[in-house]
């Protein structure tokens, strides 16, 4: 893993955690806590030392591959996000400028969570109204707190 390139091993551990991590069973936990200190000891170590770094070959580089991820699924790449307030600040243009569009995905994804699960309760809600289980009045609130959300 210590010759992998810097966003591997955060992927593959979260991948691990959010997709992989129920097929453990009984083991499941003793593979979180592996898992964490994977993290902690040589993930998130290496991945600091090449942000924080000076060499902005290796930070574009990095950059790169995370604005990737982030693009086709943020979720995996959402561990890095914590580590991009400080990129924001670079003088390099082309720095700052990836890491504004890592966090923008990240930004976009989590709205469209949000919206996902309005979505669910003004379809449970719709449900409910046509049954006649609630009033117009609920089922109007519903739908105008839908409709801020939305825009």
């Amino acid at each position: 893993m210590k010759d992998w390139s810097i966003e591997l091993p955060l992927l593959f551990i979260e991948y691990i955690k959010t997709r992989q991590i129920e097929n453990y069973g009984s083991a499941k936990k003793e593979v979180e806590v592996y898992l964490d200190e994977i993290m902690n000891d040589v993930a998130i170590p290496r991945l600091i030392s090449v942000l924080k770094g000076d060499n902005e070959e290796e930070i574009l580089l990095a950059l790169t591959r995370i604005e990737e991820i982030s693009k086709k699924n943020p979720e995996m790449a959402k561990p890095i996000s914590k580590y991009l307030d400080d990129l924001l600040k670079k003088k390099n243009k082309k720095i700052s400028n990836l890491t504004q569009t890592i966090s923008n995905n990240f930004s976009k994804a989590e709205r469209k969570k949000e919206l996902s699960i309005k979505r669910k309760i003004m379809r449970d809600k719709e449900k409910l109204f046509l049954d006649g289980k609630i009033n117009g009045n609920e089922y109007a609130k519903a739908r105008k707190e839908y409709l801020t959300l939305k825009d």
